[in-house]
């Protein structure tokens, strides 16, 4: 505290009331400016800045602080300057900007450069970091957090002479307000966003300006996908669009009139004020811009305004007048991702039940879902270079799109629909140090938007233009690259921002939740998988038999580490691993890898790379990727080359394995390297290569939304728990949830792969073939029981007769404890869901698909829920029968259901 000496000082006279009339000086206050609070502020700043401080200036600068600590958030502070040695006093003003989690020199950059765009001049500028340890990031889940910071800007301006001499530019009624909107929002704005704000490279085109800018560059980035497929090269970035539609004067304009549009679209000044008036005035301008659009002679800049123009009336609402904000997001209708020949024909896709979309600095995200209560993971990608961004940039949308399906698809025994969430990060443009701190913050700006049109916390959604008027429920759960710290954070937000449960709002929590890797929830399911196809289709009791096995997926990783672990446990040396790859190198050894010394690598959570090289056969190989062109090669073909009699492939990109290389995995006799594939990684085979391994190399494949099912199932009980429970109630049980919770999941793998074989073997069609058909049957049971529920509340007497059916979907420790809150905790939405999803995947399991699959859609519903009254009347006089309380007639009746239906079912067929 000695070099705060004239700060306490000065605090010291606030305090005794010496300044109170100076309106220059902050009010005292006890929480900010005690002796205690201040000597724990001073111990996190550096001595130079206490030093050299003028305790007023400190004295803003704590209070900003506060105000962002432990956030991404930002905040502002503009006074008029007073002063000598610099602009004429009463024409200037001092700026104070604190902002959380950023990088220092770009902040001063960004800010310098929204100034300039203003026409503002700075005279002086000071810059301190403040450290922030509720801000601490780590670099990853293996290494410590690295310390957080918040910066302190301060900044001496006034109006650039050559823009503007009068005081009003910066004094004026509306300059503060706006500009401290554009001062914490220049913190979240891509540089692309910059370039077209201000136009530098090229100053005689009209400069957008910062708002217009934003909406430019991210429609064109929402709309890369579909406009890439039209135009591959001439779009084959996001910046290529933004180009092409302000490569003159004229279509600037269109892109300058359809932002506008789009600004005064959600503009609650706005709409709020006439909202027939107002939307009567967007649609006369949107068919203005229509009729010009339609007489541009440049195709594609044509094509992409008109794109554009469509996206503004698909979008349903945005976070755009949040002066608050992390990014810019979008709730639009799914129709404006898709192509035309999408939308009908024989190729036609299913349309999602809703799109999220978030562009912010270093990143673009899409969240996609196929009913209103939807969950699924959240998911980063990071590039290597600008090339592969691009290419996966043109592609995010249709991954988000093909996850979140395969999402729903697996989602068929949950309350929740299929949902996902890709976090795009340019992270190209960043250093390599600072990759990880990157894929936090993009994680924290994209949670955050979607937080800010799902939650209606009047703070924040009075600023937003609601055009679709439902409350929407998302549930996210961890994917690729997504580590503990970002699990935490995210929770902790949606309760500051609000959200209704805030533990449901994400799974795989470390203490009132099912960590996936700690447990190997999606393991489990998909060794389950690999058992009963091992038996139906190789015919190896893998309990008494031996079997080989190659992986894609380092020992480090979630599916192929447990899946190790699992293995071993189950089948001991009777597995064998003879190749594994991960994204840092290759093991191959066709004796098999030393089970010891894998088992070890996934303790220490370590890559493939740090196999010890003594454990290997003598014709065993270990190469790092990096180390050369072979190596690289060898890692990147272990799939298709190495023979075993199973593939897992546990890791990889999507699409891996096409329909331009699925050839790759026969061997020069047109034999497969192995005659079967479980899917534990999503899309890893494409449709088309599925297709063609079956027909040409008869290649059994499991597909993702049956195989690694499991993961999804363990996050809906942890959803349900946290309805039901405390953090202290679900900690103090958490031993025999988990218990409950692996058993069921064992159940459902164990009664959809056997159906699946069963249909297999009696019925013309590939697994996979079965596989969809069976989750189509659920979802259309549970689709056509919530609408049959939709006006049905609690206490409705069809309401209570299926109630039973959600407990008895619970993990039964949880329903022991807290089945006497459901009705309270639990959404009503959530309840049907449950209630539906129950019974359909209790229908389809028990009777197979060719039941749901001959009802008319008009009678599914009715005829599900009589199915229901009779399975709970056997399961009554089954119940009798064994234990000997049955009466003459109900035998006699038990015999007559043996003679009707008793032939049917001993064939093992239907």
């Amino acid at each position: 505290m000695e070099d705060a000496k004239h700060i306490m000082q000065a605090i010291e006279e606030v305090k005794a009331g010496k300044h109170e009339d100076n309106p220059r000086v902050p009010k005292y206050d006890e929480e900010l400016y005690s002796e205690e609070s201040m000597k724990e502020y001073i111990s996190k700043c550096s001595p130079q800045y206490v030093q050299s401080s003028h305790p007023r200036r400190f004295m803003i600068q704590r209070a900003l602080y506060e105000q962002v600590r432990g956030t991404d958030d930002s905040a502002v502070h503009i006074e008029k300057y007073h002063g000598t040695g610099g602009p004429p006093s009463g024409t200037a003003a001092w700026v104070s900007l604190a902002a959380g989690n950023v990088f220092p020199d770009e902040l001063l950059k960004l800010t310098a450069d929204m100034l300039a765009m203003r026409g503002m001049d700075i005279w002086r500028a000071h810059m301190d970091n403040i450290y922030d340890p509720g801000n601490s990031i780590p670099a990853d889940q293996n290494t410590p957090y690295s310390p957080g910071y918040t910066t302190q800007l301060r900044l001496l301006v006034s109006p650039d002479p050559s823009v503007s001499t009068s005081p009003d530019s910066i004094f004026g009624p509306d300059f503060v307000p706006r500009f401290t909107r554009d001062l914490k929002r220049c913190k979240w704005l891509d540089d692309m966003t910059l370039r077209l704000a201000f136009q530098k490279d090229a100053p005689d085109m009209k400069q957008f300006g910062a708002s217009k800018a934003e909406v430019v560059t991210a429609l064109c980035s929402m709309l890369h996908s579909p406009l890439s497929k039209q135009y591959p090269i001439a779009f084959a970035s996001a910046q290529n669009i933004v180009d092409t539609v302000t490569s003159s004067a004229y279509l600037a304009e269109q892109a300058e009139a359809i932002a506008q549009l789009f600004l005064d679209r959600f503009n609650p000044a706005i709409v709020n004020n006439d909202k027939e008036a107002a939307d009567a005035d967007i649609e006369k301008r949107a068919a203005t811009i229509q009729s010009r659009l339609a007489r541009l002679q440049k195709e594609e800049a044509r094509v992409a305004l008109q794109k554009m123009l469509d996206a503004v009336k698909y979008t349903l609402k945005t976070n755009f007048y949040n002066d608050d904000r992390y990014a810019l997001s979008l709730r639009v209708d799914p129709t404006v991702l898709f192509a035309e020949e999408d939308l009908s024909g024989s190729n036609k896709k299913e349309l999602p039940f809703g799109v999220f979309f978030s562009h912010g600095r270093y990143f673009n995200g899409f969240h996609c879902r196929f009913k209103d209560i939807a969950r699924g993971g959240l998911r980063i990608v990071t590039p290597p270079n600008s090339d592969t961004k691009a290419l996966e940039s043109s592609r995010q949308f249709d991954e988000v799109y093909g996850l979140s399906y395969g999402q729903q698809l697996k989602n068929k025994d949950i309350p929740e629909g299929g949902a996902k969430a890709v976090v795009l990060v340019d992270s190209p443009n960043v250093k390599k140090k600072h990759h990880e701190f990157l894929k936090r913050k993009s994680v924290r700006a994209f949670v955050d938007s979607i937080l800010d049109l799902t939650v209606r916390d009047e703070r924040f959604y009075r600023t937003v233009v609601d055009r679709y008027g439902e409350d929407e429920v998302i549930f996210l759960g961890p994917d690729e690259q997504v580590i503990p710290a970002d699990i935490d954070w995210i929770v902790e937000r949606a309760a500051r921002r609000g959200y209704n449960i805030p533990p449901a709002f994400m799974s795989s929590k470390k203490e009132a939740g099912f960590n996936h890797k700690q447990y190997g929830v999606t393991s489990e399911g998909v060794v389950v998988f690999l058992d009963v196809a091992l038996r139906e289709s190789l015919g190896i009791d893998p309990r008494t038999m031996p079997f080989t096995v190659k992986v894609t997926g380092g020992p480090d990783g979630d599916v192929a580490g447990n899946l190790l672990k699992i293995l071993f446990r189950e089948y001991g040396d009777n597995a064998r691993i003879v190749g594994i790859s991960d994204v840092d190198g290759v093991a191959e050894d066709p004796s098999g890898l030393n089970s010891e010394e894998l088992l070890r690598l996934v303790e220490e959570s370590k890559s493939i790379i740090h196999f010890n090289p003594a454990k290997l056969s003598a014709e065993g190989v270990l190469m790092e990727a990096r180390a050369s062109e072979e190596s690289l090669a060898r890692r990147n073909t272990m799939p298709f080359r190495v023979k075993a009699d199973a593939f897992v492939p546990a890791g990889g990109r999507p699409n891996t394995i096409n329909s331009s290389n699925w050839r790759g995995f026969l061997d020069e006799n047109g034999e497969p390297t192995s005659r079967l594939i479980v899917e534990g990684a999503n899309i890893y085979n494409t449709k088309e290569a599925r297709e063609e391994l079956f027909k040409h190399a008869g290649v059994m494949i499991v597909k993702d939304s049956s195989a690694n099912k499991c993961g999804v199932v363990t996050s809906s009980c942890e959803i349900a728990c946290s309805m039901l429970l405390s953090k202290e109630e679900f900690i103090e049980n958490k031993d025999a949830l988990v218990h409950d919770v692996l058993a069921h999941l064992r159940k459902i793998a164990e009664a959809e792969a056997k159906l699946m074989f069963t249909l297999y073997k009696n019925f013309p069609g590939n697994l996979p073939h079965f596989s969809e058909r069976i989750s189509g049957c659920i979802n259309r049971v549970t689709d056509a029981l919530i609408d049959e529920l939709n006006d049905k509340s609690l206490g409705d007497p069809l309401f209570e007769e299926l109630l039973p059916l959600v407990r008895k979907n619970l993990p039964p420790k949880l329903a022991e404890i807290a089945w006497d809150r459901a009705r309270e905790r639990m959404p009503l939405q959530y309840l049907k869901n449950s209630i539906a999803s129950s019974l359909a995947s209790m229908m389809v399991y028990q009777e197979g698909i060719h039941l749901v699959e001959s009802q008319p859609a008009s009678k599914l519903a009715e005829r599900a829920i009589m199915y229901y009254r009779a399975d709970v009347k056997m399961q009554d006089l089954v119940a009798k029968v064994e234990n000997g309380t049955a009466t003459r007639d109900e035998i006699q009746l038990a015999v007559t259901y043996l003679r009707q239906g008793g032939a049917r079912v001993s064939m093992g067929i239907f």
